[in-house]
């Protein structure tokens, strides 16, 4: 079996949604993410940004071999807002990806399921507003060689079709190269077995 080498999240910032439901309004935001920090800086804009709303659920997946998430209700009764808008999330099969639903109160109480169905819708809303992409999964290696082997190199980066993240020439050379997950074995080993040149993976 061959492992899964691609994964799906969103090209950009969704368009802002708005559901109501009874006399609450929920407006809804999707972004592509890949760090608490983005997710930080999303929060702290949008309770700018609406400053008059009571609740700013949310729910985040980030990662691809190693899967980092979290929930939030913000106030909201335990599960009944972070857990629907992340539900979304996993139906979708999203990662690097932050959905905030900010609540203002209507005057009506929507009671647990109500609230459940409104997280849920707004998360899909803003999910729906949003564009999908597929990527690769990457492998990143450093090349390190003296400067006389530099041809041999570049006709393998040719040849393979890789692509340069960061190049530093000097005596001592590195070059940074990423690849395809499917790939990356066959690439370390074409580097690998050349005598005077050093691989190793970017972790």
């Amino acid at each position: 079996m061959i492992a899964k080498d691609t994964y799906k999240t969103i090209l950009n910032p969704s368009e802002e949604i708005l559901f109501k439901e009874k006399s609450s309004k929920f407006f809804g935001y999707a972004y592509p993410v890949s760090s608490e920090i983005e997710i930080k800086n999303h929060l702290d804009i949008l309770r700018k940004k609406h400053f008059g709303a009571v609740h700013f659920c949310y729910a985040y997946q980030i990662g691809t071999a190693t899967i980092q998430y979290r929930t939030n209700d913000d106030g909201e009764p335990s599960n009944s807002a972070g857990a629907p808008i992340y539900g979304q999330i996993l139906s979708f099969d999203l990662t690097n990806i932050l959905v905030i639903i900010v609540r203002y109160f209507g005057g009506t109480k929507l009671g647990v399921g109500g609230l459940i169905s409104a997280y849920r819708t707004s998360a899909l809303m803003a999910i729906e507003a949003s564009i999908i992409i597929e990527k690769t999964i990457d492998i990143h290696y450093i090349i390190t060689f003296d400067y006389k082997n530099m041809n041999k190199i570049m006709r393998i980066i040719k040849e393979k079709n890789l692509e340069i993240v960061s190049q530093k020439m000097e005596m001592n050379c590195e070059i940074e190269i990423k690849t395809r997950k499917k790939n990356a074995e066959m690439i370390y080993n074409s580097f690998k077995n050349i005598f005077e040149i050093a691989i190793k993976k970017v972790d």
